[in-house]
């Protein structure tokens, strides 16, 4: 409830009041004239009719897929194949990619919500509220993903927003109607690491080696490091990256820490709780405390019968059922898909006790094996060089229910304080 005024006593003699109005247009003026240089004015954030049906966030993750044609008019996509924003291996409609229409009549039913739908994103009202604002993206293309979801679905309030690549940019865009700006920086270790000839590798043991990636897991990646003053939001993730399959044995990631290879050398997976631990530690550092700092869980993988390359395949045309999800994703099932459970366990220790809020995206995209790119790639050789897609996601599809629930979880964080 707004504080009333100070009343001031009518006894005061007027050369008082004078002076006191004096006081404060001179201050006031001052600070039109001059306004910190490391603030951006914005508007008070406001409510809307989408703002969540429940207060807790973890709330909208759990929940179900439904199919039912009472909400056919709610699963409608905010953009078609023409958004300016798509990346083209993931613009399913322009690809011809089939069952378009099915993968995006599936509505999330969260436990929050009272047995209705997600609330979509309403893209005009989030853009007003968002006004003078700045939402960044920090890690691998999957986050990237992310991006384009959320840039197709706020560019359909904006006919002029255009595309924005400073401060070192992978991807983003400007919406100048809001003077709104949201923007994707690649940085898929988050660490800072870079390719060595085997010559340069202070071990012992060499053999079979054709060089190696040095991870210094204190120094954040040059893509991302010298932003942490200019976003108001930032979401954060990695995760995909941190397998053999990227790193076999040949070319290895190998760890440093202050300017010297660990010794004994880690194991990935250790690697990544160490570069985990570093990260959180400069974004807490390094980051105002007023930013609204956010980590997204893994987004699951999907891949029957093997491995990316190895001819994994994700040819399906229904979400799974949820007594089928351990079956793929359980770590002690040693599945090709246990990668995102593993992952989100270590992301969960790291950032506990600090403000990092969790975004668990996991469990709600584990079921949609249906909604991948699979084959529809848009080129002619792409799964013949670099087999099915089914890692990212189509757009439109799944991504844009990560939206809904990022948008709600950002106005209620920025409105809290």
């Amino acid at each position: 409830m707004a504080r009333e005024p100070t009343k001031v006593s009518p006894r005061l003699p007027s050369i008082f009041l004078l002076l006191t109005l004096a006081v404060l247009l001179l201050f006031s003026s001052s600070s039109l004239l001059f306004p910190p240089a490391s603030s951006k004015i914005s508007p008070p954030l406001r409510r809307h009719s989408n703002h969540f049906c429940s207060i807790r966030a973890a709330d909208l993750t759990r929940g179900f897929w439904t199919h039912d044609s009472r909400y056919k008019n709610h699963s409608r996509p905010l953009y078609d194949a023409s958004c300016s924003f798509h990346r083209n291996a993931w613009n399913c409609l322009r690809n011809a990619r089939e069952n378009m229409e099915a993968i995006n009549s599936w509505v999330w039913i969260p436990e929050g919500c009272g047995g209705l739908p997600l609330p979509r994103i309403d893209p005009a009202a989030f853009l007003s509220a968002m006004r003078g604002r700045r939402i960044g993206f920090v890690g691998d293309s999957l986050n990237e993903n992310f991006v384009v979801a959320f840039l197709c679905a706020l560019g359909s309030a904006d006919s002029g927003a255009r595309k924005w690549k400073r401060k070192g940019a992978w991807r983003g865009g400007y919406f100048p109607k809001f003077d709104f700006t949201v923007a994707y920086h690649r940085a898929v270790l988050l660490a800072k690491y870079t390719w060595q000839p085997v010559e340069q590798l202070d071990l012992p043991n060499k053999d079979g080696l054709k060089g190696f990636y040095k991870v210094d897991v204190d120094i954040p990646a040059d893509d991302w490091a010298n932003i942490t003053q200019f976003y108001d939001v930032l979401i954060f993730n990695t995760g995909h990256w941190w397998g053999l399959d990227k790193f076999p044995k040949e070319t290895p990631l190998v760890f440093y820490k202050g300017g010297k290879p660990i010794v004994p050398p880690l194991e990935i997976l250790n690697g990544l709780e160490l570069v985990l631990q570093s990260m959180v530690s400069y974004i807490n550092r390094e980051i105002p405390i007023k930013v609204v700092k956010i980590w997204r869980t893994q987004s699951p993988r999907h891949f029957y019968g093997g491995e990316w390359n190895q001819n994994g395949s994700c040819l399906f045309t229904e979400p799974l059922k949820l007594e089928e999800l351990d079956s793929w994703f359980d770590p002690r099932n040693k599945g090709v898909n246990k990668e995102a459970r593993e992952v989100n366990f270590r992301i969960e220790r790291a950032i506990e006790g600090t403000d990092i809020q969790l975004l668990n995206l996991t469990h709600l995209s584990e079921f949609r094996v249906d909604a991948h790119p699979a084959v529809w790639l848009g080129k002619k050789d792409a799964v013949a060089i670099w087999g099915q897609d089914c890692m990212h996601w189509c757009l439109p599809g799944l991504p844009d229910t990560w939206v809904d629930i990022l948008s709600a979880q950002i106005l209620y964080s920025l409105e809290a304080g």
